[in-house]
């Protein structure tokens, strides 16, 4: 007997199957025949939710990053914890996990795949800047940080770290610390906390 899914059901059966062949075989050396195969469905039914093979790739890194945005939430708004501490946290929860999160990473770092780069960094500040921003603004309430642009703070701030620090493993040992020490010295004064309060919440996160 013929079993019918509901849309996202299928959908997500479909992004589940493509996510675990991208990270075994690699996403050049994947087909959407390979897919098809995989789900057990006919090519119209793939087609019908996904147009291409790249839409599929949007749709796998839509996916992880909400699933890294829900884990950050779950920490940052938890208040029975002090500011820095949940900003901590979240800092933690925000990063891609798994064998599909590793492909991807791999990806987005090929030359040839800069648009792919640009819209994982893009969904990231989308789904993570509103999160850290409502604990910067909990910081300016308790006097522990003090701006008058929290939103735009974190964008300046994320899009910096994300830039400078995306490829950190391949700054020489005596250039990397430099970066890191230098990014928690200027972020202690744009945000006016108290020095050395950050390098306690970020120091360990590099």
């Amino acid at each position: 007997m013929r079993i019918v899914k509901d849309a996202e059901q299928r959908k997500d059966e479909i992004l589940t199957a493509a996510e675990r062949l991208f990270a075994s075989r690699g996403f050049d050396a994947t087909s959407t025949n390979d897919i098809l195969d995989a789900v057990g469905i006919a090519r119209g039914t793939l087609y019908y939710h996904f147009k291409s093979k790249e839409e599929i790739l949007d749709g796998i890194i839509a996916r992880i990053v909400d699933d890294c945005a829900r884990k950050a939430a779950a920490v940052a708004y938890d208040r029975s914890f002090p500011v820095l501490e949940r900003l901590r946290r979240t800092l933690m929860a925000v990063h891609l996990e798994g064998s599909a999160a590793g492909f991807v990473m791999e990806q987005i770092h090929k030359p040839q795949n800069a648009l792919m780069h640009q819209k994982t960094q893009a969904k990231l500040a989308e789904k993570i800047n509103p999160i850290i921003t409502d604990i910067l603004k909990d910081g300016i309430q308790e006097s522990l940080f003090q701006t008058d642009y929290p939103e735009e703070t974190v964008e300046m701030v994320m899009l910096y770290a994300n830039t400078v620090f995306d490829d950190l493993q391949e700054l020489s040992p005596e250039l990397r610390p430099r970066k890191v020490a230098a990014f928690i010295y200027n972020l202690e004064r744009l945000m006016h906390a108290a020095p050395g309060s950050l390098a306690q919440v970020l120091g360990p996160l590099f």
